[in-house]
């Protein structure tokens, strides 16, 4: 049995106890926290411990008391990949004896030979563990000394702080211990907490209605998205469609001639399709492999990442269905099942099973699929339902994947229940979709954002706030004009690193099925017949909101979010500050009236005085105003602005 000689707990952050990892950016610092104490009133020492996983040796940086038995030490990580790190502390026995030395002979004790020799024999038994020469002689001679010394010699000899580091440098750590199990860091590349994504099809890039585009087709695509700056291109499933149960314009279950069917229903053995016609191939009227990696190169010499979807569907006609059957859904007379989310259908979809009896064979096999795509330069892929597929598949997946492209980046599209979406990225995804697209007053953001935001949360979960999908048109976005898509766009990209829309969202389309969340005339069942110049985008703002975003070292941070007084339940207030950079955003929630608000912040907590005159430029439109101090007057008209983004001027 081992000996737990100092109690470590407490350990912040430490996520379930250390099963997952929490999540960091290469090259940032890493704060721990933890109460360590000892019985008695010994004086104790405690290092914070960090290595690559799998290393042996381990890097160790002093911790800080900082009262209260509270300690704290900080590292920095300093490459991507997974990460360890622990805690270990124990008695320091030199140090105590000096201090039960220094409050004996300070209450005027007359006799203290014995302990001088006590501690003349700790020196030199930290000469024997001290390397160099020198350091033991010094360490040796000093032990004569306060052997031979008089009281008030010894006490001089016991308060020479160079013979404490120097029995510190290798400090006899016998009576400690460690904190297991150690604590995990995922480290990813600054993609993966900051990026604005933009989703197109690839077939409908031309916007014709009456024939689809192609992968060379996409260039003025990729200009626009850059031009407007967003950083990550989305596509949808570029893998052939299966003809069998295609569904139609509309998802009608009958699919006319010339009709492209849905890009989810994957699998279809054409002749252009060289690897069989599933998830490693491209649809022939796409283009070829070859040209999708000009693609890819194209995005990358303009800054930008193209990200695929993994939707791990199956037409009818998938290879697989007919390879192995045997990885999918049985109904009592033998047909495979198709998919379903009652009252929905999915008759075009055949879903996988992953406890199959063949599961192994399977896992390995969706693991090549995204090793193809990242040896052909993917690094990022958005994940379709994961929450319909077993945890343990994407922690398993995930963490292999990574070990060969430490640098990939994956999106969870999971809309479901909290606690699954959590535990998602605690298994390893780098990024979350989440419930922004359905709140909207401010009570839903304030409580919402304040618990994404917080430490315990920030530390695994990121949002991924997307505007809309081809799957959801929200309700609030299907009120007329600009304003409600300009109000969306302003919270999504101020209120996460991390946001996303889908393409439409910028020329305001919402035409949609009449009840429901969702598009009329669906891009996933046709092609889409656009002009991408339309008048009435918001194509100005959305490039001013990305190039604020790319300018200011608040907005690409999570945990600096602040909610802050705003005296009208139509007016959203927030702060963001990261250094000297302080940002205020003022937004007006309601798309069809004037809104005014008295907005009351803290401004001495961000380092200004209480009753400061202060300089605030609007990011959004180069305008300046004078403040004073903590309470200020704001008024948003939405037929001219639904918002503000201040930068405090320092």
């Amino acid at each position: 049995m081992k000996k737990t000689a100092v109690v470590i707990e407490n350990v912040q952050p430490l996520l379930d106890c250390g099963r997952y990892a929490i999540k960091r950016l290469v090259g940032d610092p890493v704060r721990i926290t933890a109460d360590i104490y000892k019985d008695g009133h010994e004086v104790i020492a405690a290092v914070l411990k960090s290595r690559r996983r799998g290393a042996k040796g381990w890097q160790e940086v002093p911790m800080q008391h900082e009262g209260n038995d509270v300690w704290s030490g900080a590292f920095t990580v300093g490459k991507i990949g997974d990460c360890e790190y622990t805690i270990e502390a124990w008695l320091e026995v030199y140090e105590t004896w000096r201090e039960e030395f220094r409050r004996k002979y300070e209450a005027g004790q007359e006799d203290l030979t014995s302990e001088a020799r006590e501690g003349a024999q700790l020196l030199v038994r930290g000469a024997e563990r001290t390397v160099g020469k020198t350091a033991a002689s010094t360490l040796r001679q000093a032990a004569k000394t306060l052997a031979a010394a008089s009281r008030d010699a010894a006490a001089a000899v016991a308060a020479q702080q160079d013979l404490s580091a120097l029995i510190s440098r290798l400090p006899d750590r016998a009576i400690g211990s460690e904190f297991r199990p150690s604590g995990r860091i995922m480290v990813e590349r600054p993609a993966a907490l900051c990026a604005a994504w933009y989703q197109f099809f690839p077939r409908s890039a031309e916007g014709r209605g009456d024939q689809g585009s192609t992968f060379r087709d996409c260039l003025p695509r990729l200009d626009d998205a850059k031009a407007m700056g967003f950083e990550v291109v989305y596509f949808p499933p570029i893998h052939p469609i299966g003809t069998s149960k295609r569904k139609g314009r509309n998802n009608a279950l009958e699919c006319q001639p010339g009709e492209p069917g849905v890009p989810y229903a994957i699998g279809n053995r054409h002749e252009g399709c060289p690897h069989g016609g599933g998830h490693r191939d491209v649809a022939p009227e796409l283009g070829t492999l070859e040209d999708f990696e000009w693609l890819v190169g194209e995005a990358k010499q303009r800054g930008l990442e193209i990200a695929l979807d993994f939707a791990l569907n199956c037409s009818p006609d998938h290879p697989y269905v007919a390879e192995h059957p045997e990885w999918f859904f049985h109904r009592p007379d033998g047909t495979i099942k198709y998919a379903e989310n009652p009252p929905k259908k999915y008759e075009d979809v055949y879903p996988l099973d992953y406890h199959c009896a063949d599961w192994k064979a399977l896992w390995h096999e969706l693991q090549s699929v995204i090793l193809w795509w990242a040896e052909r330069g993917v690094r990022t892929f958005r994940v379709d339902n994961p929450h319909t597929k077993p945890v343990a598949f994407w922690e398993w997946l995930i963490a292999e994947t990574r070990a060969k492209f430490p640098d990939l980046i994956f999106l969870s599209e999971a809309f479901t229940k909290p606690k699954m979406m959590r535990v998602l990225a605690k298994a390893g995804f780098s990024q979350s979709y989440t419930y922004f697209t359905w709140r909207n007053t401010k009570p839903e953001l304030t409580d919402y954002f304040t618990e994404l935001s917080a430490a315990w949360s920030a530390d695994y979960f990121r949002p991924n706030l997307f505007t809309n999908t081809p799957d959801i048109l929200p309700f609030f976005l299907q009120q007329p004009g600009r304003a409600p898509f300009m109000i969306r766009a302003v919270l999504a990209a101020t209120l996460s690193p991390l946001y996303g829309i889908y393409s439409g969202f910028e020329l305001c389309e919402n035409a949609a099925v009449p009840g429901r969340e969702e598009y009329f005339e669906s891009e996933k069942y046709q092609f889409k017949q656009r002009d991408w110049h339309a008048p009435g985008h918001i194509k100005e703002l959305l490039t001013r909101l990305n190039l604020a975003r790319k300018g200011n070292p608040a907005l690409r941070h999570l945990a600096n979010l602040r909610f802050h007084t705003a005296e009208n339940d139509n007016v959203l207030f927030y702060v963001k500050a990261t250094g000297d950079n302080l940002l205020l955003m003022v937004v007006n929630l309601d798309p069809d009236k004037t809104q005014a608000a008295a907005v009351e912040w803290p401004l001495w907590e961000y380092g200004l005085a209480w009753d400061a005159d202060y300089l605030v430029e609007d990011l959004l439109t180069g305008e300046r105003w004078t403040w004073h101090g903590a309470r200020n007057y704001v008024a948003l008209d939405p037929s001219v602005r639904v918002a503000h983004l201040f930068r405090v001027v320092r």
